[in-house]
């Protein structure tokens, strides 16, 4: 069965900036996404269109299909309180912030007593990134998922 719309596919990943490794999911739980409803990054979910499972594969994803491209002029100022991730901040540190589309990274250029001058840029704005991707499973996605637009259960998402 290959990949298509309306599957619930589990994979495991190596995600890496050139030679540096940002993030991987060995030995936790593959990471799990309904294919075809935006739950990954656009390049990612082109190369897994048509795959199967257990095939193994590299691809690099070009800024503007992962995170988009930075732009420098994203920068806004507001209340620490609104950040969500640590009790005390620091520059180069990653928060996690509420907003109107939902929850969204931005990272702390300077931080105040009571505000805080962040970058509202996705961490990996800009940034080509290169992915070894191995599927692990995929099955049709039920009813609820498809309704829903996301994966159910473990690795997926949890109401």
């Amino acid at each position: 069965m290959s990949i298509a719309d309306n599957q619930v596919v589990q994979f495991h990943y190596t995600l890496r900036h050139g030679e540096e490794l940002i993030e991987t999911s060995a030995g936790k739980d593959p990471a799990t996404y309904l294919h075809g409803h935006g739950n990954v990054i656009p390049g990612l979910e082109k190369a897994m269109e048509g795959k199967a499972v257990g095939d193994e594969f590299e691809v690099t994803v070009a800024c503007a299909d992962a995170y988009g491209e930075r732009h420098e002029d994203r920068t806004q100022q507001m209340p620490i309180k609104h950040l969500q991730g640590a009790k005390r901040w620091k520059a180069g540190m990653v928060a996690m912030v509420k907003t109107d589309q939902g929850m969204r990274q931005v990272t702390i250029i300077k931080a105040g007593l009571k505000h805080a001058t962040v970058d509202l840029n996705h961490p990996l704005s800009g940034k080509d990134l290169t992915f070894n991707i191995q599927i692990v499973d995929a099955r049709e996605g039920s009813n609820d998922e498809i309704a829903h637009g996301h994966s159910h259960g473990v690795g997926g998402h949890h109401h």
